[in-house]
């Protein structure tokens, strides 16, 4: 006989309680799963193990496509229940410093910092996007991460701050200690009008262009939001211009270049107009 459907009263319970494992791994403090489990089946109507382990598995799933990090011990279901979607969003809409990052060292130039792993685009290794990925994508629009991503000012400016620590560090390497010294963190300097966040140079002398866009979660396609300014600067700059996609950045910080034209890479969807009296 099939159980019955999760209660909303069990959906909360068990998506707190996957946040509180979450927390402690985030911050390398012990703790146990099993532990975790024994103290969460009271509240659950009797679930099994087994059925509690599956609903993490779920959760790691949706947090997936809402580009959050997630517990690295419960892989994401493939056929996971989009219906815990909302609960999950709620959770994150209710705790919105969760995963904050912490900023104000990457970029000081005190200690060396490593350079950036740096991956091959999803849209270059010649693969489709698995059905899986197809629902984390129906996630991510459903509760428009992008949009969420890009009103994270902290977020946005310790992606930043990483990938001019990558810059700087780059250049050094290079023997540049000259043009290390000359990158501009244009968006912190002058403001975010320039359609780019960071002038930096190859290790040859050419301008880099440099527009940074971060998620805190492991899923390298998560959407991401990019300005008609943005896109207008890297239609005209394209041989300088490149977009850094931060990826993981809760955990352990990864990234891929994309180069104009953008389109080739991403489907753009506009997402506002602008209304004119006249």
């Amino acid at each position: 006989m099939a159980q019955e459907a999760w209660s909303d009263l069990e959906n909360e319970a068990i998506v707190a309680d996957y946040f509180a494992m979450l927390a402690a791994e985030l911050a390398d403090r012990p703790y146990s799963k099993a532990a975790h489990r024994r103290a969460l089946q009271p509240l659950l109507a009797g679930r099994s193990e087994a059925a509690i382990e599956f609903k993490h598995q779920n959760i790691s799933a949706v947090l997936m496509g809402l580009g959050a990090p997630r517990i690295a011990g419960y892989l994401p279901a493939q056929n996971f229940q989009a219906a815990l979607a909302g609960p999950v969003n709620h959770w994150l809409e209710r705790h919105p410093d969760f995963a904050a990052p912490a900023t104000g060292t990457a970029a000081a130039g005190v200690s060396e910092v490593a350079p950036l792993p740096f991956d091959t685009p999803p849209t270059l290794r010649n693969e489709p996007a698995p059905a899986f990925a197809e629902k984390l994508r129906a996630i991510a629009l459903r509760f428009d991460v992008a949009a969420r991503d890009d009103r994270n000012r902290s977020l946005g400016r310790a992606g930043e701050e990483r990938v001019l620590a990558h810059e700087r560090e780059t250049l050094r390497r290079a023997g540049r200690h000259d043009l290390a010294r000359r990158i501009v963190w244009v968006s912190q300097e002058r403001g975010d009008g320039a359609g780019y966040d960071i002038a930096s140079f190859t290790p040859e002398g050419a301008e880099r262009l440099i527009e940074v866009k971060t998620t805190n979660g492991a899923w390298d396609r998560t959407p991401f939001h990019i300005s008609a300014n943005e896109l207008r600067v890297a239609d005209e700059r394209r041989a300088d211009w490149r977009l850094v996609r931060v990826f993981n950045f809760a955990r352990s910080p990864r990234a891929f270049e994309l180069r104009p034209p953008l389109s080739a890479h991403v489907a753009l969807t506009a997402t506002s107009f602008r209304a004119d009296f006249g």
